[in-house]
This record gives C-alpha cells, sequence and structure tokens, in this order.
C-alpha cells in the first residue's frame, strides 16, 4: 500500500493528462472542459475511497479504470443531450474504449494534447498555459507562481486558449506532412520553456522548481516515444534535458545557496542521466541535421565531461556558441559568448560583446549582464566598478537566493 500525500500528488501529476486527453479523445474537444471536470471528479472519489481503505498497490490501474466507466457515462450524457440513442453501450463500442486504454492509445491520446496545446494560433504564454494545465494537472494558481504571473492572468489565458479550440472547432489529431515538422518545433519551444522555468526559475523564493523540470522531461519522453514525435530535434531537446537535469540538484546547497558552476560537487553529478543524455544525443546526430538544441547539448555535455572548471575546454565551448549564435541570434546566447572569453581571457574580446548588449533585451534575466560586466571588471582589477556593477545585479532581481549570491560576491570584493 502507498500512503502518503507527495505519492498521491505524483500520481495526479501522472494520470492526469492521460485521462484527460483519451476522454477527450472520445467526446471530442468541444466537450474539453467536461473530460476536466469528470477526471476532477474520478481524483475527488479516489481521494474519498483511499482515505478510508489506503491507497490500492495499482493505482493507475484503479484510475484508468474509474475513467473507463466515467467516459461511458460521458458518452451517454452527450448522446441523451443530442436526443440520440446511447450509440456506445453495445459490445462493439465498449471493444473501442477498451482499445483506447491501451497504453500506445493513452500515449497517442497525450500527444495530440500536446499538439493542440501548441497550435500556432495561440500566444505562447497561453500555450504553455494550457499545456501545464491539461496535460500536467496544474492548478492556474501553480501555474502563475510558475509564470511570475497571477491566477487572474493565467484563468484568461485558459479561456483565451479553449475559447480559440472551440470556436475554431479544432480537430483532436497529430498533424502531418509539413504542418507536424512546423507544430513540433512549437512544441519544442513550449517544452524547453517549461524545462527552463524549473531550472532557473524566476520564481521570488525558489531558484528550482523540480516538477517543473520533471514534467518536461516526462512530457518529452512521450514525444521521443511516438513514431510522430521523435525527430532528430526532439532528441537533441531530450539530450539537453537529461544532461542539465544530471547537474541540477548540486546547483544549490541543503539550505538553499546558489553553489557555483566552479564549487559544484562534480562527484554527484548523476551518470545514469548523463549515459541517458549521451543515448539521446548518438540518436540526435544520425541525420546529420543539428538545431540549435543540438548545439546547446553539445555545450551541457561539455561541461559534464571536464573534472573540474580548469578541465572545462572552453576553446570547443567558443565554437559551440559560434554555431549557436549563427542559427539562434538572441542577446542571452551573446552574453553566454562573453563569459566563454572572460574564461579564455581574452577580457577585450568579452567586453566587445558586453558592449554590443542592452541588458533591457535580456528581460527579467537582465541581472546576468551586470553579473557578468562585474566579472569583467573584477578581472580587470576595476575593484569598484565590479561591485557597482553586482549592486545593479542585485536591484535587478527578485529571486532572494540570486540576492544572496552576488551579495556574497560584494563582502568577497570588500
Amino acid at each position: 500500500m502507498h500512503n502518503t500525500t507527495k505519492d498521491i500528488d505524483h500520481l495526479f501529476r501522472q494520470q492526469y493528462g492521460k485521462m484527460v486527453s483519451v476522454l477527450t479523445r472520445m467526446i471530442g474537444l468541444h466537450n474539453l472542459s467536461m473530460a476536466e471536470d469528470a477526471v476532477q471528479d474520478t481524483f475527488i472519489k479516489a481521494m474519498s475511497s483511499w482515505q478510508m481503505k489506503g491507497i490500492p498497490d495499482y493505482p493507475e490501474a484503479w484510475l484508468m479504470q474509474a475513467a473507463k466507466n466515467r467516459s461511458i457515462d460521458l458518452i451517454r450524457k452527450i448522446n441523451a443531450q443530442q436526443n440520440r440513442d446511447a450509440l456506445f453501450v453495445n459490445g462493439a463500442s465498449s471493444m473501442a474504449i477498451e482499445e483506447l486504454f491501451l497504453e500506445t492509445e493513452i500515449e497517442d491520446s497525450v500527444l495530440r494534447m500536446i499538439f493542440t496545446a501548441c497550435h500556432p494560433a495561440l500566444k505562447q504564454k497561453d500555450q504553455i498555459a494550457f499545456a501545464l494545465k491539461t496535460i500536467s494537472g496544474f492548478s492556474p494558481s501553480e501555474i502563475a507562481t510558475a509564470l511570475l504571473s497571477s491566477s487572474e492572468s493565467i484563468k484568461k489565458s485558459l479561456q483565451r486558449a479553449k475559447k480559440f479550440i472551440q470556436g475554431n472547432e479544432l480537430k483532436f489529431e497529430i498533424p502531418q506532412g509539413q504542418e507536424l515538422q512546423d507544430r513540433l518545433s512549437r512544441v519544442h519551444q513550449v517544452l524547453y520553456l517549461i524545462f527552463n522555468e524549473g531550472y532557473q526559475s524566476t520564481n521570488k523564493n525558489q531558484l528550482i522548481r523540480y516538477e517543473l523540470c520533471e514534467e518536461a522531461l516526462r512530457l518529452t519522453k512521450i514525444l521521443t516515444d511516438h513514431k510522430y514525435g521523435s525527430n532528430e530535434e526532439s532528441l537533441a531537446v531530450m539530450a539537453l534535458m537529461c544532461f542539465h537535469s544530471a547537474r541540477i540538484e548540486t546547483k544549490i546547497t541543503d539550505d538553499n545557496k546558489i553553489i557555483s558552476l566552479a564549487d559544484q560537487d562534480r562527484s554527484k553529478w548523476k551518470q545514469p542521466m548523463i549515459y541517458v543524455g549521451n543515448d539521446y544525443m548518438a540518436r540526435a546526430v544520425e541525420s546529420g541535421v543539428y538545431t540549435s538544441y543540438h548545439y546547446e547539448a553539445a555545450i551541457a555535455s561539455e561541461h559534464l565531461r571536464a573534472k573540474n572548471l580548469e578541465a572545462t575546454d572552453w576553446h570547443q565551448i567558443s565554437i559551440w556558441y559560434d554555431e549557436l549564435f549563427r542559427l539562434h541570434p538572441t542577446p542571452m546566447i551573446k552574453l553566454n559568448q562573453s563569459i566563454v572569453q572572460l574564461q579564455l581571457n581574452n577580457y577585450t574580446e568579452a567586453k566587445n560583446i558586453l558592449d554590443g548588449i542592452q541588458p533591457k533585451d535580456l528581460a527579467n534575466r537582465s541581472y546576468l549582464y551586470y553579473s557578468t560586466l562585474a566579472e569583467y571588471h573584477r578581472l580587470t582589477n576595476q575593484i569598484e566598478a565590479s561591485i557597482d556593477d553586482l549592486l545593479m545585479a542585485i536591484s535587478c532581481t527578485s529571486n532572494e537566493q540570486e540576492k544572496e549570491y552576488l551579495s556574497d560576491k560584494i563582502k568577497s570584493l570588500q
């Protein structure tokens, strides 16, 4: 028997999207809210039953059986509303329902929901909110915390997404041909943004949000396991997430303080996760088509290979960043190019790159610009200027751990 709240929370995350997706596939996207309500109701009944009897040994099977029973109720309800005979209660239809609950068909349904969430007509914020709510079972308040937004704003995002889906009578399907490739790129962006918000959170009190990283990994694995979702870009995204996840727990101390890359205990980096990442990376490069995720994964891999900071092959990382910038010229990549030049002791080159960046273009990550400028000034013995930069960086971040980390840097300089 399982009996912890954590088990139930994890189970809810794992099963919610599967159950909503399967029910939606049966009753149509226009009945999405009905499917969500039914799944919510199933979990409430499960909680009530399990509090009395304990969590069963196979709770996933229990929930899926409950969802099957609920699906027949929903179809009867819809048919009754449409003044038609209950079409789905005969033997053949019951068999069709049974088939939709096979594991391969469940994954297929979840992938359909992922593609729906990442429809190009939806705003990116709405895509992320819809994905986290419908596929991952996050509440509006949890999504608001994750995306530095208000619950009301997230509720509006979800309403906009549902209104668009229903108003345009979208089909619950996996796109084909060029549309599939275009939609996959959208999916990668959304999943990577979810992972990044977990890995380097903009949340005020929490630098790492493990549940977001885990959810992004889970959804990306669904993608790479499916014949329509697995291409070289999907595999590279998965490799990148695995490489970052391998060292995520060494980024902060037990009392939630930031540990710099130089001071991380590399013996605690998770080798199994690195091996899995290497496997995905090997498959990602087979076609010879390289995306920005390939180069980001290559950079992450270089860090994992080095025994310590001094052993890092910064020249190779510089080459990867140049390739990445060629494909994806963003201010953040430019900033990383500057950091690499500082590691190579090319201070003039680093400063030239920094001079070409507008901090405001980095939005809520602008503090990283000032902390890099501070490092340039420290390395060139301009200590007062370095302290001023760090004070500026502190003023640009709301995260308490970042503030403390930057304040400690000022103390070491003083």
